[in-house]
């Protein structure tokens, strides 16, 4: 057999660029190279691990000269945490590579013509931006590269943070996360401490054993905080014992629940949390509107430019008050019950049936009569038959997942021909994609970035539609 050919060492390579999905882009021989973790300016020798027909995938063995644009990251986990990977990027420059990317994306992969780009919308708050966190017990920290590199030999000892990227099996313990208000850093370090104090055991992913496993931590702007503990089995007095000792150290608990999910994997959504004490929800509150959270329900992450994202579909959407309005991957309905004001009648559409729960109850919250809400799958739902029952759409809104709407989804817009098209993505090259789709009979008339989520690569966009005249 012979052996496998040996991947190349590229040596003194500038970065130019930042690519897609938040690797830096270099060009060597006019072969695109992809590196994680580097910025533009950085002159670095790079591993080639991956070779692909068109590009390469590199790490950085070397480097020679570190960017000007290069800033201290204000995390001591940057780098191991796999999250906030762009925090030695100034503010400034995230956002115009942001920028760069929806158009990119729009150009390039829709290859649609497009006016020019609006300002992108920058966060307020750089850091503490989050209203939702999920953190994960392990009953064996992740050791740094650092800690390795000592060769010493380190006790097992418990964890109770994120997820190491790329292992399901491993979590870094956490200490200090920029990433949502107090009390969420002061929630789990207690947590912790309480656990490791009173002998309550962390959870193994590998061996399936162990009492505590998850904890998610929710909070409103008002200060409110919701806390659902996750255990893998039921001890009834260990159980009481800790959620009594959340309540007592935090007032601002105004809603504590509890799930005991004993299958192999951590998702939640076949999960039913029990409500220990207070609410079992939060209430947000935007542009006069109420929206209650549930343990499960899904509501923007970052509340204050969720807010500025719907007031621009809003203004998109151009309503007069005499309209039909579709809202596709309608979620909670929140954008919705939103829009609810401001047109004849809107159709939410949703696949999943507890959030269409949510939704109805956010309507009648809010005293909205002219809001209904269906749940299906969407390209099942969005028949002939349900546009004729309902009324023709004037305007259709559509957020879908990051993988984008399904072919048959576009054809069904397509059918239903509405005015206009306000497309709302959390990932600018799918949502290319279906505008590509789309072309033939609508043009991009706006394009707004959002940006959610600060020092990462994931950008928000908002695209108008509008049906051409044949």
């Amino acid at each position: 057999m012979g052996r496998k050919k040996e991947l190349p060492l590229l040596e003194k390579v500038r970065i130019t660029d930042i690519g897609a999905e938040g690797n830096a882009v270099a060009r060597v021989d006019n072969m695109v190279v992809f590196v994680p973790m580097l910025i533009p300016g950085d002159v670095v020798d790079i591993k080639v691990i991956k070779k692909r027909k068109k590009y390469l995938e590199g790490k950085v063995l070397r480097f020679h000269e570190y960017s000007p644009y290069r800033i201290k990251p204000r995390c001591i986990y940057f780098g191991t945490c796999g999250g906030c990977r762009w925090q030695h990027l100034p503010y400034h420059q995230q956002l115009h590579f942001k920028s760069k990317q929806v158009s990119d994306s729009l150009t390039r992969i829709g290859k649609v013509e497009i006016p020019e780009v609006n300002e992108i919308i920058g966060s307020a708050e750089e850091y503490y931006y989050r209203n939702k966190l999920e953190f994960t017990f392990s009953d064996r920290r992740w050791l740094t590269e650092e800690e390795v590199r000592t060769g010493q030999t380190f006790e097992k000892e418990p964890a109770l943070g994120f997820h190491i990227p790329g292992y399901f099996d491993k979590v870094l313990d956490i200490k200090e996360c920029h990433l949502q208000p107090e009390p969420s850093n002061s929630i789990r370090n207690s947590v912790r401490k309480y656990a490791i104090e009173n002998g309550l055991t962390f959870f193994d992913l590998k061996e399936q054993k162990g009492f505590l496993r998850n904890i998610v931590i929710r909070n409103s702007l008002d200060g409110n905080v919701m806390v659902i503990v996750i255990f893998f089995h039921e001890h009834e007095q260990s159980r009481k014992e800790l959620l009594d000792f959340l309540l007592k150290e935090f007032p601002q608990i105004k809603s504590l629940q509890y799930i005991i999910n004993t299958k192999k994997n951590s998702s939640l959504g076949d999960q039913e949390p029990v409500l220990y004490h207070g609410l079992d929800h939060l209430t947000e509150e935007m542009d006069g509107l109420k929206f209650r959270i549930g343990a499960k329900s899904f509501y923007q992450t970052n509340t204050v430019q969720g807010k500025i994202l719907y007031r621009i579909a809003k203004e998109f959407a151009g309503l007069t008050g005499n309209e039909v309005v579709y809202d596709l991957y309608t979620g909670t309905g929140t954008i919705a019950n939103y829009l609810a004001g401001s047109a004849s009648k809107v159709i939410g559409i949703e696949y999943i049936e507890e959030a269409v729960q949510d939704a109805r109850i956010n309507s009648s919250l809010n005293n909205i009569g002219n809001a209904l809400f269906f749940a299906g799958d969407m390209k099942d739902v969005l028949s002939g038959e349900f546009i004729s029952a309902n009324g023709k759409p004037d305007v259709i809104v559509t957020d879908p997942p990051r993988a984008g709407m399904h072919e048959d989804v576009v054809r069904a817009i397509l059918q239903a021909s509405p005015e206009r098209v306000v497309y709302v993505s959390c990932n600018p090259s799918t949502q290319a994609r279906d505008i590509q789709l789309m072309s033939d009979s609508y043009s991009v008339e706006k394009v707004q970035p959002v940006d959610m989520f600060p020092h990462t690569h994931h950008v928000e966009n908002v695209v108008l539609l509008r049906r051409m005249k044949k």
